[in-house]
This record gives C-alpha cells, structure tokens and sequence, in this order.
C-alpha cells in the first residue's frame, strides 16, 4: 500500500508520522534531531513510502540531504503557503506532521526548491559575505562619526580602510578615543582581509561558469553582483518565465487591484531578499553608466518618484537577466529597451514656429 510522510521540524526535534493513500494515520513519533533516528523510524515502510515532507526551516539541510542519500523521495514544504483550517479547535505538532503528509497525498502541498548541494555552500558564503561587509562598513561610519564629532573634520571611505591603527591612535589626545579608534581601524583591516579571502574562494571556484561571466554583460553588474545572482538563482529552469523571476526577486508590486482600486496587499517579503538586494544595486549602479537605462529611470521618476523608478529598472534587469540565464545568451539592449532610433524618435519634442499663430494657422 502506497504511504505518504511528514516530518514538523523543529531545532531540537522532529515530529515524524506515517499515512496511507487513503487518509489512515498510521504511526507518529516525537524523535530528536538525529538522523539515523529519523531513518530507523521510516525504515518499516520503506517499499510503501512514496515521499516525505520536510517543512522548509531554517536547519533542513541535515535532514534533507541525510534521507536523500539514504535513497528516500523528498517535497520540501513551503510553510509561507500553508495554512490549516480556521475552524480546528485543537493543533499540535502531530497534527501539524499528519497536515503535511495529506497535502502530499492530495497532490496540493506547495513546495520549496531543494537548492543543489554542490553550490549551496558558496551561495551561503557570499551571505555570509554580505553579512561582513555590513559590519565592516558600520564600523568604517562610527570612525567617521567619531572625527566629526571630535575633531570637527571629515574622513574618506577609502582613507579609513588605508589607515593603520596606529595613525588612528595619532589623531586623538583623549585615552578613551585613542583606545576605540585603534581598535576599529584594527577590525577593519581584518574584516577586509577576510572579505577579500572569501571572494578570491568563490571567484576560483565559479571563474568558468558560462551563467557567471553573461551575467555580466549586463549593465552595473559586476562579479559580486553577478555571482549573488548566480547562485541565489541556482537552476533557472525551475522558473517558467521572467515575470515569474521577477516576482521571486522582489521586483514586483505586491497591490491587489479589482476595479481599478486598492484592496490591500499582498505578501512583500515573499522572494529572494538576497536577489531583490543584488537587482537594485545593479540598477543604482546602472543609472551612472549606462545612457538606456537612465533614460528610462529619468521617465519614470518624472512620473513617479525616485523609489518607485528604482524598483521598475531593477524589475526590468531581473527580467533580463532570467533571459540571459535560460538562453545562455548576452545581454541585448535592444531587446530589453528597444532599438536606439525608436527611443529618440520618441524623445523629440516638437516646438512651435516662432511668430507662428498655431491656432489661426490653416492648411
């Protein structure tokens, strides 16, 4: 007989059950985070087991890749998209793991993407990247602040990441400013050092990947950027098309309109923060160098304002780049913008002849 599973999981524990093709309950159990546990339970109904669920937290990747070398089918659950029953009078996590499997069973649980195991680790590298990076830069603003407030002058960016600790020391009198600033000049220097190790790894692992090198050829995306969509973006066929990329991007507005008006909003976080970051810094970066996409940037604040044209061009570079992915191809402008001659066809303004009394004029 054909069986489904879910499995609740929780950071100290897993709530496992078992149910036949037609609705039966037929076994759960509370076992701790331990997969040869977790494997010993479903080992009975191995021959029936058709697939299990794992609901998508944030420690999946243990317990998804262990039953998967173990031969078992896994559906990773989508927690953001499930929702029980409003009427249930009473919940717990055997109920929860039961839910699960009966969505497997009815063909209606929505799933998750199992990210490739291969590259997994290098897209949770650059994260951890980004997460350095921000760090480094919030201790480069409070040595800036710290001048400012002291000294009454202001320091670079790039002169705050050449400078030693002790030329920072040198520029205060007080103790307590000497001892801070020495420190944050030190922490900042290590930081660099270790963000610079962390891109040269990835880069001499990715450096031959056809994905990575058309992504840029894109406007305002370099190797990190382009590296970040790359690997946030993983298999790209997984998405039907570039409005579907997109909206995983977070480039999407998230309104509900019927009848022409507002009737609230949908869920704003749902996507790829990671990608919505990555497409945004490519359109900021793609305004100063690239004449078509400030065009059409300058079009839309004119009619809207500057975060709104922002988030439209970053839309319009997801949706290039999920052409550039799927297609293996360069980017072409032409196909994202349109031909040059049409936009300056558009962009004549016709003035009106000088002594020329248009509205008493006739043919």
């Amino acid at each position: 007989m054909k069986m489904m599973a879910g499995i609740d999981l929780h950071s100290n524990n897993a709530m496992c059950a078992v149910m036949d093709i037609e609705g039966k309950r037929i076994k759960h159990r509370r076992l701790p985070c331990d997969l040869s546990s977790i494997a010993g339970f479903f080992e009975p109904y191995r021959d029936e087991l058709d697939t299990i669920a794992v609901e998508s937290t944030f420690n999946w990747y243990w317990l998804v890749d262990g039953l998967q070398d173990k031969n078992y089918k896994l559906a990773l659950a989508n927690p953001a998209a499930i929702k029980q029953y409003d009427g249930i009078k009473h919940s717990d996590d055997a109920s929860d793991a039961y839910f699960l499997a009966d969505l497997l069973r009815l063909g209606i649980l929505p799933t998750g993407h199992i990210y490739e195991r291969s590259s997994r680790s290098l897209r949770d590298l650059l994260r951890r990247r980004m997460m350095i990076v921000q760090l480094r830069t919030s201790l480069i603003l409070s040595f800036k602040s710290l001048n400012e407030r002291t000294l009454g002058e202001k320091v670079s960016q790039n002169l705050v990441k050449k400078m030693k600790p002790e030329e920072a020391r040198k520029r205060f009198t007080e103790p307590a400013d000497r001892l801070i600033s020495g420190h944050q000049i030190g922490l900042i220097r290590e930081l660099g050092s270790v963000i610079r190790q962390l891109e040269n790894h990835v880069l001499s692992v990715t450096e031959k990947w056809t994905t990575y090198q058309r992504l840029q050829s894109m406007p305002g995306i370099g190797k990190i950027l382009g590296l970040t969509i790359a690997l946030e973006t993983g298999d790209v066929t997984r998405f039907a098309g570039a409005g579907n990329f997109a909206s995983y991007s977070r480039c999407v507005d998230s309104r509900r309109i019927s009848n022409g008006k507002k009737k609230g909003e949908n869920n704003r976080k749902c996507g790829n923060r990671y990608l919505g970051w990555a497409f945004v810094e490519a359109a900021h970066f793609s305004c100063r160098w690239d004449d078509q996409c400030k065009r059409f940037y300058e079009r839309k604040r004119q009619k809207t304002n500057t975060s709104v044209a922002t988030k439209a061009l970053a839309c319009k570079l997801a949706k290039a780049a999920w052409h550039v992915m799927s297609g293996d191809v360069d980017y072409d402008t032409e196909r994202v913008f349109g031909s040059k001659k049409k936009l300056q066809f558009q962009e004549v303004r016709r003035e009106p002849v000088q002594g020329l009394d248009m509205k008493s004029h006739k043919n």
